[in-house]
């Protein structure tokens, strides 16, 4: 099945079945709040960097993590009880997203990142409309770390993290997961696989059973 490429001037997706078996579905269209809010809506999230075209992404098994299957490691668990962080929500959301792609910069040689202009203006403006919140880990008032993300109704979507000191995006993760299983959250959709998130308990679901939650709890 071909990939499908999208007009800029609707937003319209296809049907994340008929994505490649990568989880490429289709290309174009634009990275505005609005297309990011209608994409996560669908199970569908751009990434792409900043010499390409905007790309969006299906796949098929969803790497996710189920709030209540958190999993603490003895050591970090350890380092909870003296943790030296004060972790706020919601306080720096710029220098979160920024520090976030500055950090890809660096994992990348400097060659491109997919947390390029647009999709700092896209989040931004989501978390203006409260769609998007930041988690931050401090030091002696120094932002050491932190992560943010897409909130629609019970579900997370995790976008990227950073730590500049020991531990301080695990502090983050944790006392973020912490809040929404208060809060009866869902899901808390990671996209791809990475051992980090699999250590927290994050595993592969068919996304056919990812999309039935996403219906039922957006």
């Amino acid at each position: 099945m071909p990939i499908f490429k999208l007009s800029n001037k609707s937003i319209l997706f296809p049907d994340p079945i008929y994505a490649e078996d990568d989880g490429l579905l289709a290309f174009g269209g634009d990275v505005t709040d609005l297309w990011v809010e209608s994409a996560y809506r669908m199970g569908i999230f751009p990434w792409y960097s900043n010499d390409r075209e905007i790309l969006w992404w299906s796949p098929d098994p969803r790497f996710v993590l189920f709030p209540e299957e958190l999993k603490v490691s003895k050591s970090l668990k350890k380092f909870l009880k003296r943790n030296p962080y004060r972790v706020t929500f919601n306080k720096d959301f710029s220098s979160v997203i920024n520090n976030c792609g500055d950090l890809r910069k660096r994992e990348f040689g400097g060659n491109g990142t997919w947390i390029t202009k647009k999709i700092i203006k896209a989040y931004s403006n989501l978390h203006n409309r409260g769609l998007a919140i930041s988690v931050e880990s401090w030091y002696d008032d120094k932002l050491v770390g932190g992560l943010y993300g897409v909130v629609i109704g019970k579900c997370f979507y995790g976008e990227s993290m950073f730590h500049i000191m020991d531990n301080a995006s695990k502090v983050a993760f944790v006392t973020l997961v912490e809040k929404l299983v208060e809060s009866d959250f869902k899901i808390i959709d990671c996209q791809v696989h990475t051992d980090y998130l699999e250590s927290f308990g994050a595993r592969f679901i068919p996304r056919e059973k990812f999309l039935s939650i996403l219906k039922e709890w957006n």
